[in-house]
């Protein structure tokens, strides 16, 4: 993880999206839909509770010794994975 993005702010953004899509998710699963109305696929809401694990994680500040979980538990894993999760809110709001 390179050192530009091991800060505070960072870990903050991370948090409070994690926080966000969490309440979202729990509390308006419908936006979790596609234009039809019919729930988005298994593979796509794996991605996005990914990214919403990976936002905790990072959020809280926790940092895998091993390489490969640093990766996917990074910023860059969680925002990515978050982003697609709000994409289908956004999506869903402007119905």
């Amino acid at each position: 993880m390179s050192s530009g993005l091991d800060n505070g702010w960072t870990r903050a953004v991370s948090l409070f999206a994690a926080l966000t899509l969490m309440l979202l998710v729990t509390l308006l699963p419908r936006g979790l839909t596609v234009a039809d109305g019919s729930p988005i696929g298994h593979g796509v809401l794996m991605l996005i509770m990914w990214g919403l694990s990976a936002g905790f994680v990072y959020g809280v500040g926790f940092i895998p010794r091993n390489g490969l979980l640093r990766v996917l538990l990074g910023p860059i894993a969680a925002w990515c994975g978050m982003g697609v999760g709000f994409f289908f809110y956004i999506q869903h709001f402007m119905r």
